[in-house]
């Protein structure tokens, strides 16, 4: 319940404002002249028995936001319990102040939620009836500098330190369940990054989502990316698109949201 919530309170904060006017009939001329698009779009797919609906807003968003003491899918896990959730971050800032109003800005495009849905003989049931079996929130790109303390996740995360080297879940002999940050042979880890950077000269990073699933998923890839790794029963973040730390000595730039 705590992940679902705190994914549509992320969710709300890249809706607009609603705007109120009243009505007016448009002639035919006037209307032949108006072009326009639904704020929603919705798409369907399949993948290795698992159906997908998702739920996009066609919108570019600017985002400034911090994010504290964030702990999602807090359950035991046996082999490898950690601190006792799939994530656990300290803070999560969307945006870095140093003075200028753009350097506070991360530009997220067409944020979006997805189900993911298994028919009866998949998930056990005697039914045959579709079973939901969880859900990602994801954005299609995001771009711009983003504070982190992480203290552990369950996901796949590339985090590129150029001639230091990169930090990667994929190298986890635990296969990034309740991962630390550390692995055999990583020079570094996420306890040193204290920020990163998301996209580059080429583009967004493309492939940020979060999942809540009861059993593993393989989700589709992101438009002109390999696929991604299988996302795990609990929580799960994938993000290793274009990602670059700003800083390995693990210190937390300030941001300071509009207002404050």
């Amino acid at each position: 319940m705590r992940a679902t919530s705190f994914c549509l309170s992320l969710l709300c904060c890249l809706l607009p404002l609603t705007a109120s006017a009243q009505l007016q009939p448009l002639s035919d001329s006037e209307m032949s002249s108006i072009s326009g698009q639904g704020l929603f779009t919705v798409s369907n797919a399949s993948l290795n028995g698992f159906d997908f609906t998702r739920i996009g807003l066609d919108a570019d968003v600017t985002l400034n936001a911090n994010l504290a003491n964030i702990r999602l899918g807090q359950y035991t896990y046996a082999p490898h319990n950690g601190s006792g959730a799939d994530i656990d971050i300290g803070a999560l800032n969307f945006g870095c102040s140093d003075g200028t109003a753009a350097s506070r800005l991360v530009q997220i495009t067409n944020p979006y939620l997805e189900f993911v849905y298994q028919d009866g003989a998949g998930t056990g049931t005697s039914t045959g009836q579709r079973q939901i079996v969880g859900m990602r929130l994801g954005f299609d790109g995001i771009a711009g500098d983003i504070g982190t303390k992480i203290a552990s996740l369950s996901g796949s995360i590339r985090i590129d330190a150029g001639s230091a080297g990169s930090i990667d879940s994929n190298l986890d002999a635990g296969g990034g369940k309740r991962w630390d940050g550390t692995c055999g042979g990583c020079a570094l880890s996420l306890a040193q990054v204290g920020a990163v950077k998301a996209g580059d000269a080429n583009g967004p990073s493309r492939d940020f989502w979060i999942s809540m699933l009861k059993t593993p998923v393989q989700f589709q890839a992101a438009p002109g990316m390999p696929a991604p790794a299988v996302a795990q029963a609990g929580i799960w973040l994938n993000w290793r698109d274009k990602l670059s730390a700003l800083n390995l000595t693990g210190t937390l730039p300030l941001n300071n949201p509009p207002g404050h």
